[in-house]
């Protein structure tokens, strides 16, 4: 199987391209970036081949491509991959609007080839767990949620909003809106957010708090935010609390770890647990290879997270709770 990668402008490129490597008959074919400099050198550290335009790689013999461009330039580049007839991974948010969302889910289904939303968490041990868990029944009914997602402030195009289309909201919620979506098959239907800036100096919301309705009648809240200073030992965390009708699961996706202490460098984590970019890699080239009718997680689902994220965009603006009709 050959695959292409469209575009280095998201951290996770790199990881995803490491995993390509560690999976057997998978071929990095191609890489595409503007920046024909920064692409030549990362086509030659991978022995592979660079692009000069969006259109030659998705042109070329590949089987499907992942898309790591600016938030804001999902579209072309899904609409370029469907309309070659490639399967396509997209890095979250899926979009910055909804109307792009369903724009790209209708051109992959026109095109008969996979759309699947990059939402790697859902492929941690913890995470994976935590919903056979809850699917057995052992804890009962689910009454209430409280997520995190707290991580370092990133650069670049992420603190310009006509690149990333928000901040800490935009990038953070839909993470774990999707692990909660997922646990109960719910959707949510009203947000209550406050967002701020308190750590890009005025340039775009860095951190965010929501509480959440679903339409089963659970209640939930979410801290989403780059709070993490530059010494803390990792750059995040994923975490979620579900309290249900006998217990509380309690879940921590990036405990994988020793805590190491020194006199040199004080706390540090020795980080030995799932590398999740590459199973969502496997998961997707598995679907690819096997002819999937519908990827494991879809274009829907990266809609729905959108979706909540938006919502909690229009009650931070107005101080009030922003209910969601589900676009279809």
């Amino acid at each position: 199987m050959k695959i292409g990668v469209a575009s280095l402008a998201h951290m996770h490129a790199i990881g995803y391209m490491d995993a390509l490597l560690e999976i057997d008959g998978v071929e990095l074919a191609g890489i595409w970036d503007e920046d024909a400099v920064k692409g030549k050198e990362i086509a030659d550290r991978y022995q592979t081949t660079y692009y000069p335009e969006l259109e030659q790689l998705t042109g070329s013999e590949i089987d499907a491509v992942i898309v790591c461009s600016e938030n804001v330039r999902h579209l072309e580049c899904v609409m370029a991959a469907a309309k070659a007839g490639k399967h396509v991974l997209c890095e979250k948010p899926l979009a910055t609007r909804v109307e792009d969302a369903l724009a790209m889910i209708a051109v992959c289904r026109e095109n008969n080839v996979l759309l699947q939303t990059a939402f790697p968490v859902r492929f941690q041990t913890s995470i994976k767990r935590g919903k056979e868990l809850l699917d057995s029944g052992a804890y009962g009914k689910i009454l209430a949620m409280k997520g995190t997602n707290r991580g370092r402030i990133p650069g670049g195009w992420f603190l310009d909003r006509e690149f990333s289309g928000g901040g800490a909201v935009m990038d953070h919620t839909v993470h774990v809106v999707d692990v909660m979506r997922w646990y109960m098959g719910a959707e949510v239907t009203n947000v209550y957010a406050e967002a701020a800036s308190r750590f890009s100096e005025g340039k775009i919301d860095d951190c965010g708090i929501l509480t959440m309705e679903f339409n089963n009648g659970v209640f939930a809240s979410l801290d989403c935010s780059w709070s993490r200073n530059k010494k803390f030992p990792t750059w995040g965390d994923v975490t979620l609390d579900v309290i249900c009708e006998f217990g509380v699961l309690s879940i921590n996706a990036f405990n994988q770890k020793m805590s190491v202490y020194s006199n040199e460098n004080g706390v540090s984590w020795d980080y030995w647990g799932d590398n999740m970019d590459l199973e969502l890699i496997r998961d997707f080239v598995q679907s690819v290879r096997e002819g999937a009718k519908t990827a494991s997680v879809t274009g829907e689902d990266g809609l729905r997270a959108l979706e909540v994220a938006l919502a909690a965009y229009r009650s931070a603006e107005d101080h009030s709770p922003a209910g969601i009709i589900l676009a279809h």
